[in-house]
């Protein structure tokens, strides 16, 4: 069974509803060749939307997909995002020249800003020399096709983004956020992000399906129950790590086995979570600092 589709909000590109996620496939311990083939599989098994980054893995996690990519015409297969971090006109146009390089393509389908998790990053973004004119002027060239966002600590500083955007006359073209069975129960980005976004007519693009493993581990729902209730919110793509083939044995058939969920299995879901959830320890990413490479590294954002 062929992996669905869905619209990118107002990109109008038609996606893979489930995508495969940079991080992972550029860890150091996994040999080139290994996840070079990965991407391979991934792609040939239909998920065409590829995440990246910029600060991955010190750059080796787009290394490794601009290597993957420029091989037998898998480059026009997939629609290929990257992140930067930088805030600077001249950071991001540095970055972004960069990633290029890497990725070997002279275009990137979708660049976002990337952790938007400080309560200024906005603000940064959209002034005088800010990184927004930069993303403008690379859009125009043609390196970049669409504009988004993506942040991971709270709903608060997304929607302070996405209306820092309308004073200036933007609109982003899409938005990256964690979506989860945890996420229902404290600071929701679901529930207070995605119908803004949806409004705006943005492609949502949900990441922190497994919290980097940790709220897997929790041990109270099935890895494919948690990709299902991703996939059952009003997005566009579920972004998954992916860095074993069992790995991408369980996307894909989360992507193809997926129907609507009633409203028991819906509810069910959520009990289960709800105990470990309502204090956000588990979601880290919100309540810690352990995920923000920008704050642990200033220097990225210029």
């Amino acid at each position: 069974m062929d992996i669905p589709k869905r619209r990118l909000g107002r990109t109008d590109q038609q996606v893979s509803i489930i995508g495969m996620g940079g991080f992972h496939i550029g860890h150091p311990d996994t040999p080139d060749a290994d996840a070079i083939e990965l991407i391979h599989s991934a792609i040939d098994r239909g998920i065409t939307f590829l995440d990246n980054c910029w600060d991955y893995n010190s750059g080796l996690s787009e290394i490794r997909m601009g290597r993957a990519l420029c091989t037998d015409g898998y480059r026009d297969r997939v629609f290929l995002m990257t992140k930067l971090d930088g805030r600077t006109k001249a950071s991001f146009d540095e970055q972004l020249e960069q990633s290029l390089a890497r990725l070997l393509t002279d275009r990137i389908d979708l660049v976002q800003f990337h952790e938007v998790i400080r309560p200024d990053d906005a603000d940064r973004i959209f002034a005088e020399g800010g990184a927004i004119e930069a993303a403008l002027a690379a859009q125009k060239a043609g390196k970049v096709r669409f504009i988004g966002f993506t942040g991971h600590k709270t709903p608060t500083y997304h929607l302070h983004t996405i209306e820092t955007a309308r004073k200036y006359g933007f609109t982003f073209d899409t938005v990256q956020m964690p979506v989860n069975v945890f996420d229902a129960h404290y600071d929701s980005f679901a529930e207070r992000v995605i119908p803004v976004a949806r409004e705006l007519d943005m492609g949502i693009l949900a990441m922190k399906t497994f919290g980097d493993r940790n709220l897997l581990e929790a041990g109270v729902v099935d890895p494919i129950d948690m990709l299902h209730y991703g996939l059952d919110q009003p997005v566009s793509v579920v972004i998954t790590g992916i860095d074993k083939p069992d790995i991408l044995d369980q996307a894909v058939k989360a992507a193809t086995t997926y129907e609507p969920l009633s409203d028991a299995k819906r509810a069910a879901i959520l009990a289960a979570s709800a105990p470990l959830a309502r204090d956000g320890k588990l979601e880290r990413y919100k309540t810690s600092r352990f995920f923000d490479g920008t704050v642990q590294n200033p220097q990225w954002l210029g």
